[in-house]
């Protein structure tokens, strides 16, 4: 089959490898049909992510139809159409019983598929602790509107949920690449009184603005006095950070209020500094850390039932032949591009 591959720092390579074979008796073959790239992808490629393993198939974003199953496996049976879940879990352990997936304690526990095991830009994917790691899709729900639940709009909804976001909130999102729109979705839910969204680039902010003409937009110089005028208290009462540069993660904080919560979603790539002399005095709360991904089935709900709608984020198809030129586009941020869908090899 093919399989797009980590070679080494800056270097993948579309390859011929062997369908994935079951090891485990809770393991699911799901044979994919539509994929996608992520940012996080990019960050194994930059050599930011050390525990990626060279040699693994890269991609966590996909969704598929069930080939194989192991014996124990209860939630799937050949032929189920499902969502692939970012996150590897157990669903037994001390964290997983919280609620906290993303710290699994099992060997393939969090972010594995498409880092630390083979993942999902291939034609077929194994996927461990399957009655956890896979949902299924809804009847008409299509492959393009499931596409991102496992990945940035169940990183979207749980940077939503541990924000507290309150009905006479002021929401400040940081952000409108594809994980911040997500986020926007999902924050709208819970109907706060103003949500606005920080970005920078002109193509993220007119998207913004044609598809939800209820949010504010700003760019970053006129962000803080923005938040403040639409503010109650003199700040957001909710910062979420998705953008992930250095100047970023500063405007999160002095745009919050005193007592506010900012939500780092972002994966930056070096270091960041906290300044506590600076901060002092605003008590924030910070959140920060990788998506616990198990709202999956209540996304596929909202889905379902029309209360989300992310295909207006696909702006590019490439079939598994083209994925190279696919990630020259989405690297580069070339024609307007936003997410694209990998479609089975032609």
């Amino acid at each position: 089959m093919l399989a797009y591959t980590y070679i080494n720092k800056g270097h993948f390579a579309l390859l011929d490898k062997p369908v994935p074979e079951l090891q485990h008796p809770h393991d699911v073959l799901v044979r994919v049909t539509l994929g996608s790239i992520c940012t996080s992808d990019l960050h194994i490629k930059h050599g930011s992510v050390p525990r990626a393993v060279p040699g693994i198939t890269v991609g966590h974003e996909m969704v598929g139809i069930v080939e194989r199953v192991g014996a124990e496996v209860t939630s799937v049976r050949p032929g189920d159409r499902v969502t692939v879940n970012v996150e590897t879990f157990c669903g037994t352990c001390f964290f997983c019983r919280q609620g906290y997936v993303n710290n699994c304690e099992d060997p393939d526990g969090g972010w594995a598929l498409g880092c630390r095991i083979d993942g999902g830009q291939a034609e077929y994917v194994r996927v461990p602790h399957a009655d956890q790691g896979l949902n299924c899709i809804p009847e008409g729900v299509t492959d393009e509107q499931a596409l991102f639940v496992g990945d940035i709009l169940a990183t979207g909804y749980w940077a939503a949920r541990i924000s507290e976001i309150k009905p006479d909130d002021t929401v400040l999102i940081i952000g409108a690449g594809p994980t911040g729109i997500c986020t926007l979705l999902c924050a709208r839910l819970k109907q706060p009184r103003c949500v606005i969204v920080c970005e920078k680039s002109e193509e993220r902010v007119r998207f913004v603005r044609e598809h939800y003409p209820d949010v504010l937009v700003v760019g970053p110089e006129e962000c803080l006095d923005l938040v403040r005028k639409h503010s109650l208290h003199g700040g957001a009462d909710v910062v979420l950070e998705v953008a992930g540069a250095d100047d970023t993660f500063r405007l999160a904080w002095e745009c919050a209020r005193p007592n506010a919560v900012v939500t780092i979603v972002a994966l930056y790539d070096r270091p960041q500094v906290l300044p506590l002399p600076e901060m002092y005095g605003k008590n924030l709360t910070f959140k920060t850390g990788g998506v616990d991904g198990c709202d999956c089935d209540e996304i596929l709900r909202l889905i379902a039932s029309g209360q989300i709608d992310t295909t207006p984020l696909i702006t590019h198809r490439f079939s598994l032949n083209e994925i190279e030129e696919a990630y020259r586009i989405f690297e580069n941020r070339l024609d307007g591009v936003i997410k694209v869908a990998v479609t089975a090899p032609q």
